[in-house]
């Protein structure tokens, strides 16, 4: 006699209390190893693939691709002891990465000896294996078109976008989610160029993979994922971290030539974030009060012996902050690569929860956007954040005489229960003499 055990969405770590499901990965009817992925959740901080601890024949499935689901809600179920299905006791691991190790067990199609007594998908009775088709891409004249979650195809449709014309980022040309919000933002582009050029009488009708313009109206935008979770992170900032900041202007002409000599010498490319992410990190050696955290229930401010960096990465699914584990322990060649894998990770939506949390203090670099000058608000629970604006040339004093120079804002947020403003002053001072004068460094390798 099969056991059914039901398969709860696991606590993905980190606070997180919900996740969407993405996609199914299984079907009701397939055969499952121990933790064997079985379903694509997104969270407010990356997409997970989430491992079964149990396995036998899944009898059940809940909800739908593209709703939400609290922790602790059943995902599914799976009858363990039935000799057709091969079962293997569970293992109890939740996570991809955090399971035993082995490749999962192959698939195959088996009928269900009998219904399952009690099991419910969506308030329903479980179907059987011949009532639930597998998900497979979609057809459509002149060939298949490679994508395969519900989710992607309700974008598109939404957006009036031909997938049939749209090239797949993913494995194998899997159209993905980023792939449409891509392609519906360059046709909005497209399509705003063209009515801002054109009278009233010749605006075009707009079609297939095109974007339809929407009437005057208020828009409401649902605060979950990614903007939900930014958005509750900035409120506790706010509410908790009496925060100030300074900035100082600084003349970065030499840093700059200092690294397109490091970058001629041949070898890797050093990145100027990972030079500022150098001077950073000699500076929070010299004033750890910033490299802190504060424990508000013992009244306590705990420096912390690493500096885990982060770097604030701007992607199609908001605003992320990937860390750099030990960046103190890195040359600017490592820390170069360590960015350009997380950013990449950023980008396609892979960041494990690990890589984005557990930061001692974080590194923004908002001049790529164009800007000077910024009052960023603390990544909580860090103590403090580094600002820096575009290096643009600008008339300075330079050695007693008007020139221009590649000048740069430098501003620090911090907050001031770890210190006060002759400590961040000497922090901002010292990173902006290591930005003007590059040797400064060498005194701390």
């Amino acid at each position: 006699m099969a056991q059914v055990l039901e398969f709860k969405l696991p606590d993905l770590g980190e606070g997180l209390t919900e996740a969407e499901i993405v996609r199914w990965l299984v079907q009701v009817g397939d055969v499952v190893a121990v933790d064997q992925p079985v379903v694509e959740v997104e969270t407010a901080k990356a997409s997970v693939e989430v491992p079964c601890p149990y396995g036998g024949v899944v009898t059940a499935r809940y909800g739908e691709e593209g709703t939400e689901l609290p922790v602790g809600a059943p995902l599914l179920t799976v009858a363990v002891g039935e000799p057709e299905a091969e079962p293997e006791s569970g293992s109890g691991n939740v996570l991809v990465g955090y399971g035993t190790s082995g490749a999962p067990g192959r698939r195959r199609r088996v009928r269900p000896a009998a219904p399952v007594r009690g099991a419910r998908v969506n308030g329903a009775a479980p179907a059987p294996a011949a009532s639930a088709p597998a998900v497979t891409p979609a057809a459509a004249p002149g060939g298949p078109v490679p994508v395969i979650s519900p989710l992607v195809r309700r974008l598109a449709r939404e957006g009036g976008l031909d997938l049939r014309g749209l090239a797949g980022s993913g494995p194998d040309g899997l159209i993905l989610r980023a792939d449409v919000e891509r392609a519906l933002r360059a046709a909005q582009a497209r399509n705003g160029a063209r009515l801002a050029g054109a009278p009233a009488s010749a605006v075009p009708a707009l079609g297939t993979a095109e974007v339809r313009v929407q009437s005057a109206a208020e828009v409401r935008v649902p605060l979950k994922g990614i903007r939900g979770a930014v958005a509750d992170k900035l409120s506790r900032s706010r509410r908790e971290i009496p925060d100030a900041t300074c900035w100082v202007d600084a003349d970065a002409t030499e840093l700059m030539r200092a690294r397109a000599a490091m970058n001629a010498a041949g070898g890797p490319k050093i990145s100027l974030l990972a030079l500022l992410a150098r001077v950073c990190t000699a500076a929070l050696a010299r004033f750890p009060e910033l490299n802190s955290s504060v424990d508000t229930e013992a009244r306590e401010v705990v420096q912390h012996p690493y500096v885990h960096l982060g770097f604030a990465a701007q992607t199609d699914r908001g605003l992320v902050v990937p860390v750099v584990r030990d960046a103190h322990a890195r040359g600017a060649e490592s820390l170069t690569a360590e960015f350009a894998r997380l950013t990449e990770a950023a980008r396609a939506g892979t960041l494990t929860p690990g890589e984005l949390t557990g930061g001692t203090f974080t590194l923004n670099n908002y001049g790529v956007f164009g800007v000077d000058g910024s009052t960023p608000i603390v990544n909580h629970p860090e103590a403090a954040m580094l600002g820096v604006g575009r290096i643009v040339p600008k008339p300075w004093v330079h050695e007693g005489e008007l020139a221009v120079r590649q000048v740069v804002q430098l501003s620090l947020t911090f907050d001031h229960r770890v210190c006060d403003g002759g400590t961040a002053g000497g922090f901002l001072r010292y990173v902006a003499d290591c930005v003007e004068q590059p040797a400064v460094l060498l005194r701390t390798l």
